[in-house]
């Protein structure tokens, strides 16, 4: 098969070893460097997704490269995407629609069946880009896994690209990564990888040298470079995201329950960029203590999870905090009165919410997948000066929310799209909606709300502009690494000269 751009491919030790920022900063570097590129990845599991412009679903992390890349995100960068649903299986997403639910070995047996749904996905980008920044997925030495591999070697191998091999010295052990991986694969795969990159790093360059010879000696390979650890505000893949384990409370608290299955959490972002802000991810009561506000976030299974905080405990301490609640997608669904799920689209059956707000939602087989704006209505509660606010985002779910007859009072909903449509809810302190997203233009005011009612000023508090915030955040990104990397050797990887 002839293919017209060209691929360089991330691979890395492990899971978390930086491939996909990796991956992010070289599609800016090459975008940056006059070269339209795109990310591809064959197979993604993640709980973290991203809705495209036309109502798809794909893999946050390829939206997150897309963007870097200075293009549109399309789910032809990420053709096959898994949400797992409990240990056993997951959510099998093709082409962005909803395929069906398949336990893990089933899905083993079943993924070279997608092979063609990834050539198409590969060949549409192929025959638009320069060049196409693959990135794998966990370690290409998975040695039970190698032989019906289409994320990591196996796709090198169908696309015939060059790899880039990372390790994360952070951890420890990363020459032995390196070592490793390069001699659990085979001789074919092995004349494939061309460098290798050492992620993560802290401390003097000058001290590890050595080992960078020795390394290179060891595997045959030369080390592109060494790429310091950094911090950066840009969408993390999946719950190894570090920002989940922040236990520091600010001047202004907020805690984010951390369900098990806890799904779109860079929902809270923005709130990160704020000083005296801290954004704690919280797993069990003694780490409730006394926040400023409680957010339920999204949830890949909202009733199990929701079960989960039951039983830890944690319903129980949010319920009687006295604080404001924000419940997001399926932390919206787990404040209401029921979820009645029919159909087994998670857990069949009947289940008690939290009965802080007078809805019910009823578990559907449609997914409800768009891109939504609109505007906060007039509101009371903490959260007043909301009212009118102006946000973006997107609506992701399974099943509808619809309000009781049970309550005794005029209950407004609390947003109102562009279109006119009325969604989410409010009663008290309690507020609750469906819209990923909603606090990336209106986190300095929620600030201001929660400071307000705190009794407290915070200096130099200003509206964040997410997207100015990311697009800073990528073009650092590239610097760092354009700087730590040898470009003239990545160049020469690209085409084909080494």
């Amino acid at each position: 098969m002839i293919f017209v751009a060209k691929p360089i491919m991330i691979q890395g030790t492990m899971s978390n070893a930086g491939k996909s920022l990796i991956t992010a900063a070289l599609c800016r570097i090459f975008r940056q460097d006059g070269l339209k590129t795109a990310p591809f990845k064959s197979q993604n599991m993640a709980l973290n997704s991203h809705i495209t412009g036309d109502g798809l679903e794909m893999g946050t992390a390829q939206a997150m490269q897309a963007a870097a890349a200075c293009t549109e995100p399309s789910v032809f960068m990420n053709p096959i995407l898994l949400k797992p649903t409990d240990n056993k299986g997951s959510q099998l997403i093709v082409n962005g629609e909803v395929r069906g639910y398949m336990r893990a070995a089933e899905y083993f047996k079943y993924k070279k069946q997608l092979i063609p749904d990834i050539m198409n996905a590969y060949k549409k980008l192929d025959a638009e880009y320069d060049v196409i920044v693959i990135e794998g997925a966990g370690s290409p030495a998975e040695i039970n896994l190698k032989k019906d591999d289409i994320v990591n070697m196996g796709m090198a191998e169908m696309v015939d690209a060059p790899v880039l091999l990372v390790g994360d010295i952070d951890r420890g052990g990363v020459f032995a990564q390196l070592y490793g991986t390069v001699m659990l694969l085979d001789e074919k795969e092995r004349q494939r990888i061309k460098a290798t990159v050492i992620n993560k790093f802290r401390g003097d360059v000058d001290i590890l040298r050595p080992g960078l010879r020795m390394i290179e000696e060891l595997t045959g390979v030369k080390v592109a470079g060494v790429v310091p650890y950094e911090r950066f505000n840009i969408e993390d893949e999946d719950s190894l995201s570090e920002r989940l384990e922040n236990k520091k409370a600010g001047i202004i608290d907020i805690a984010v329950i951390r369900f098990p299955r806890i799904s779109n959490f860079t929902d809270f972002d923005a709130f990160d960029c704020i000083d005296g802000v801290s954004v704690r991810y919280v797993e069990r009561v003694s780490e409730l203590l006394n926040p400023d506000m409680i957010i339920l976030p999204g949830s890949k299974s909202t009733v199990s999870d929701l079960m989960w905080m039951r039983e830890n405990g944690l319903e129980e301490a949010i319920k009687k905090s006295g604080r404001p609640i924000f419940g997001i997608c399926g932390g919206y669904q787990m404040l209401g009165e029921q979820i009645i799920d029919e159909y087994g689209a998670e857990r069949k059956g009947e289940y008690r919410g939290m009965e802080l707000l007078p809805i019910v939602t009823r578990f559907n087989s449609e997914k409800t997948r768009s891109l939504v704006s609109g505007k906060f209505r007039d509101i009371e509660g903490t959260f007043k000066g909301l009212s009118g606010a102006e946000f973006e985002g997107y609506e992701i779910h399974t099943g509808e929310s619809i309000f009781t007859h049970s309550d005794k009072f005029t209950l407004p909903k609390l947003t109102e799209l562009t279109d006119g449509t009325l969604g989410g809810c409010r009663r008290g302190d309690v507020y609750g909606s469906y819209i990923h997203g909603i606090f990336d233009k209106c986190a300095a005011k929620t600030v201001e709300c929660l400071c307000e009612k705190k009794g407290i000023t915070l200096d130099g508090i200003k509206n964040i502009d997410m997207n100015a915030v990311r697009e800073r955040e990528y073009d650092r990104l590239a610097h760092i690494v354009r700087e730590s990397l040898d470009m003239e050797l990545i160049y020469k990887i690209l085409n084909g000269e080494v």
